[in-house]
């Protein structure tokens, strides 16, 4: 993960609006309670998508890694009255945690929380998205793609987290672990597939931004 300096990162906080009381209950709550806190976005990176979702406008989200809710609640934070939110979780642990911030949220009436397979279940939702957000089991990001690309309106955006992998993408990829290589060959996807523009931005773990131009 791209480490910012710290006096960086301070005058971006102090200069970006304060991430709410709820959210950073559910920041520190995450770091005591669940295992691999750092997979949680974080204020900076949750209001990055907070506002990306008000500027696409979305009727229909599909979130890929619920983890502990705090990337969904900020994309509901961002939806229009209306809209919706599924967020899929594999981690049956995670469920109650999950319910008990959305429900403080206020805004539980947007999010629709599945909790299994999310390449079984994204088959199963008979609704087209117009933002997809990516954050889940790493060497199925090919797969996802596979799955979302078909599911996003044209015009819609897949927003896909951690696509530096902690600088590991840089590595060969034959002695790359299943992670690794996952990343890299969505990554590579996204570049061969003709229906598809992106740019790669280098917040926190990489996040590339990709639109669909046409339908696939």
């Amino acid at each position: 993960m791209l480490q910012i300096p710290k006096e960086i990162e301070k005058y971006l906080i102090e200069h970006s609006d304060k991430e709410d009381d709820l959210l950073s209950e559910l920041y520190r709550e995450t770091h005591k309670k669940v295992l691999h806190p750092r997979m949680l976005s974080g204020p900076i990176q949750g209001k990055l998508i907070e506002m990306i979702t008000k500027m696409i406008n979305p009727q229909n989200v599909l979130e890929i890694g619920t983890y502990t809710g705090y990337s969904a609640i900020c994309i509901a934070k961002g939806l229009n009255k209306g809209a919706q939110i599924h967020t899929i979780e594999i981690n049956d642990e995670l469920e109650e945690f999950i319910r008990h911030y959305f429900k403080r949220s206020g805004l539980e009436n947007r999010i629709h929380l599945h909790i299994g397979n999310a390449l079984k279940i994204i088959e199963q939702l008979p609704i087209s998205f117009d933002m997809v957000f990516i954050d889940g089991n790493k060497s199925e990001y090919p797969e996802y793609l596979e799955k979302c690309k078909h599911k996003l309106n044209p015009g819609g955006f897949i927003i896909a987290d951690n696509v530096f992998w902690d600088g590991k993408v840089l590595r060969d990829t034959k002695n790359a672990d299943y992670h690794t290589q996952g990343i890299k060959t969505f990554n590579k996807m996204v570049q061969r597939t003709p229906q598809l523009e992106n740019i790669m931005l280098p917040l926190r773990d990489g996040l590339n931004i990709i639109r669909k131009k046409t339908n696939i």
